[in-house]
This record gives structure tokens, sequence and C-alpha cells, in this order.
């Protein structure tokens, strides 16, 4: 598996550029994956054409919620990838293409190994909802995470469901229930992430650093 991320609040290159916002390209079991899409096109468009990521190669694009700074670079996207089924948390008024979009409010399997968190809600803000994904591979589950507005301990106890979980990726926002960590092998906090020094300085075996252009293979 690798996972190479596009767009993030921080860059690991100079030539790549940095905005609030995340995405990931994702390349599993001979599937590839957009994973969200940013804020802005032109700055998604921009970092994966600097790293050699041509758009047309996502056979899945996967939206986690529905916030601009995860959606913004998607309409985008879809014009020049017209073949990738397009997975999304919330009823989509704008595609031209409602063939290859879906809704998938419960646990689903994408594939055999590809997972769908299904809708989870976030406490806090009523009517936020948000879809994380699962891979299943031979040491448990992979989760990648959007913003985890849900929190991180409710994506976790749906990730068991289908296996046990060593490896969390994504946007965590103000989780600080840090012992959750401690049976992962390997957490990458993004984008607004808020303790990322402290899940750095917990763990530090476990902790992978984000930003564009980090690739991460498992």
């Amino acid at each position: 598996m690798k996972i190479t991320i596009v767009y993030d609040n921080t860059t690991l290159d100079e030539e790549l550029k940095a905005d609030w916002g995340f995405s990931c390209f994702i390349e599993f079991q001979d599937i590839n994956i957009l994973f969200d899409t940013g804020a802005k096109s032109s700055i998604l468009l921009s970092n994966m054409e600097k790293l050699n990521i041509d758009p047309l190669n996502a056979e899945i694009i996967f939206i986690s919620h529905q916030h601009g700074d995860h959606l913004g670079g998607l309409y985008d996207v879809l014009e020049k990838n017209k073949k990738a089924k397009i997975y999304l948390p919330f009823d989509d008024s704008k595609s031209n293409d409602k063939n290859r979009t879906y809704k998938l409010t419960k646990p689903t399997k994408i594939t055999e190994n590809i997972i769908s968190s299904g809708l989870l809600e976030c406490d806090e803000r009523k009517g936020l909802v948000e879809q994380s994904l699962f891979f299943k591979c031979e040491k448990g589950l992979i989760v990648i995470a959007g913003c985890s507005h849900p929190g991180v301990r409710k994506i976790l106890e749906r990730s068991r469901i289908f296996g046990k979980p060593f490896a969390l990726i994504g946007g965590l926002h103000g989780f600080n229930e840090f012992e959750l960590l401690e049976d992962l092998e390997l957490v990458c906090p993004t984008h607004c992430t808020k303790h990322i020094n402290e899940i750095k300085h917990l763990f530090p075996t476990k902790h992978i650093k984000g930003g564009v252009g980090k690739i991460i293979h498992i």
C-alpha cells in the first residue's frame, strides 16, 4: 500500500504548496483512490502533477464530509476524470452523472478489502456527518480519516467491526484521548489536528510526520 499526501496544511517540499485542507492518493491492491480533494482545485491538481499523480488514474473518489476544505477540488477533478466511482456522505445535486455516484449511509464494503465506515454523526455539531475509509491488510486495518469530527473513539470502534485497527492517518481535530493510540502501530496526524506535538512526544516510534509530498508505504 502506498499513500501520498497531496493536500495538507504543511509541505515537505517548497515546490509543493500547502493550504488548509486535506487530500491523499492511495494505491492499494491495484486500485487507485483519491481520498478528499482539498479546498482549491488549482492547488490540488498542481501538487498532483508535481508528484507525478494523474487524476485520471483514480478509480475511486471518496469524500469524507461536506466541508469546503475537503470537497473544494472535487468538481474540477470530475471534469477531468469521467470514469471514477464517487462515494459521498451527502446527496449531490451538482454531479451530472448519477450512475457513478454513491451515498453510503451504513458500513459498506466497496471491495472485499476497502470499506466505508458509513456515516458517523458528530455529537457536538448536529447535522454534521462524516465517513472514514478502512483498508484490510495482513496487519489489520488501516484507517484514513478526513477530520474525525465524530471523534477518533467512534471511528475506531466502527472499524473494529471489520478487524483490529493498526494505523490511523488523517485529520484528528481536537482529539486528546491519547490512550486510544496505544494499541496502534502507526499514526500520521495531519491537517486540522491540534495536538500533533503531543502525539509525537507520547508516541515517537509510531508517529509519522504528514505534509504535502509525504509518502507512506505500508
